[in-house]
């Protein structure tokens, strides 16, 4: 629980200094590397809602659905419940006929992503993000910072999300480390894999223990990169 808060928090608090109190402009490179810290600012927020999902910030199941519906909200105006229905669906029959983030069409990125967004934006969506970007020029701020600190960092965070989240560790063709989740993970570096995506590249030990936190996948990863050599031994 302290984890998911000190990660919505530091979202919220960089963002509301970035609309309102920073001293940077256009200009400036400072300002595009505030724009990077918060789109990873922004990944981190939404696996958050993901671990919500998972029922692994609280073992209080309100807390898990109040945090990961403010998390989704928070992120893109999504509903957490649709979500919810959604990505038990893919857990069910990862890049199956009904997994809904898998493309049986194509495998190239940008189609697939196309996809993707299509099947997860909704119009509620839309006027909720539309209705978020007018109450924040009401308030007094700047059109220029809210359309680089809140809208470029969340459509990056979200290729982020899809290309190390889905398009990576599901891709065709599959290979037998896969099995038998038709999941892939990152060669094991644990500091790239934190930096990429929360670890979220170690897809396929999240597909074996989706009870696992993001910030443990890591352990998990060591586990298994040392089970082979242990066996060998014997």
């Amino acid at each position: 629980m302290l984890i998911a808060l000190t990660v919505l928090g530091a979202w919220l608090g960089h963002l509301v200094w970035l609309l309102v109190a920073a001293e940077l402009s256009l200009a400036s490179p400072l300002t595009y590397l505030h724009i990077a810290l918060q789109a990873y600012l922004c990944t981190g927020l939404f696996i958050t809602g993901h671990d919500a999902m998972h029922g692994t910030v609280s073992r209080s199941r309100w807390v898990n659905q109040a945090v990961g519906t403010a998390a989704c909200f928070l992120f893109a105006g999504l509903s957490y419940r649709r979500l919810v229905v959604n990505h038990r669906a893919h857990h069910a029959d990862p890049t199956g006929p009904d997994d809904p983030d898998f493309s049986t069409r194509t495998q190239s990125f940008w189609p697939w992503f196309a996809t993707f967004m299509v099947r997860y934006t909704t119009w509620l969506q839309i006027l909720v993000m539309a209705a978020k970007f007018n109450l924040l020029l009401l308030l007094g701020v700047a059109q220029w910072r809210i359309l680089a600190f809140w809208v470029v960092p969340a459509l990056l965070g979200t290729v982020q999300l899809f290309y190390f989240g889905t398009y990576l560790p599901h891709r065709r063709p599959d290979t037998p480390d896969m099995a038998p989740h038709h999941a892939r993970s990152l060669p094991r570096n644990h500091l790239w894999a934190m930096l990429s995506c929360y670890f979220f590249g170690y897809h396929w030990e999240h597909h074996q223990s989706p009870s696992t936190p993001w910030w443990r996948l890591w352990k998990m990863r060591d586990a298994r990169q040392s089970a082979p050599a242990e066996v060998a031994r014997l």
